[in-house]
């Protein structure tokens, strides 16, 4: 009960929980702006992207804004270098290590990159991406899954450059239906 919680720290509570609100209408205002962006073909790339089947509107619009909206890439080295999705070899003499991932670069993205994978996984059974891991990896244990789940995001980020820049739709992946 009221009674039960101390002046000064209700309204401390209170306070909080305006600035929540506040916060929480800030974000819905700039989803909504984002939407109807989205809807009159003022962001054409965030649109392709999301109409893959495993890519929604928030996760498209941040892969372009952070990567394939405003930086031109060579190559797919070129693309997961910037991402921090690049070997990172140790090579002394006759000692030869694979030390993982380099993560030099984007990190939210390189995040968001590793939950897409996952629900590109779930998502597009019949793609060549899903097959080649579960060719590579899912019969593996929990550490190798994880691995693999990594070497996915990087070929998930080079096909869906190639398909922003080509238009080379990913093999085997499914597009979401139009809306006509």
């Amino acid at each position: 009960h009221r009674d039960q919680v101390p002046e000064l720290l209700r309204a401390e509570l209170e306070r909080e929980c305006e600035r929540l609100k506040l916060v929480k209408d800030q974000v819905r205002s700039i989803e909504a702006a984002h939407r109807r962006d989205i809807a009159q073909g003022k962001q054409p790339l965030v649109e392709q992207l999301a109409r893959l089947s495993a890519i929604g509107p928030k996760s498209a619009w941040a892969l372009v804004k952070e990567v394939f909206g405003w930086r031109e890439f060579s190559n797919r080295r070129e693309l997961a270098s910037s991402l921090g999705l690049v070997p990172t070899p140790y090579d002394s003499g006759d000692r030869q290590v694979e030390q993982g991932i380099s993560k030099a670069g984007n990190k939210r993205v390189r995040a968001l990159l590793v939950e897409l994978a996952w629900a590109w996984l779930r998502l597009q059974p019949d793609s060549a991406l899903t097959q080649w891991f579960n060719r590579r990896f899912a019969a593996g244990g929990k550490r190798m899954r994880r691995v693999g789940i990594v070497a996915l995001a990087r070929r998930l980020a080079i096909a869906l450059w190639r398909y922003l820049q080509h238009g080379e739709i990913p093999a085997g992946a499914v597009l979401k239906p139009t809306a006509a």
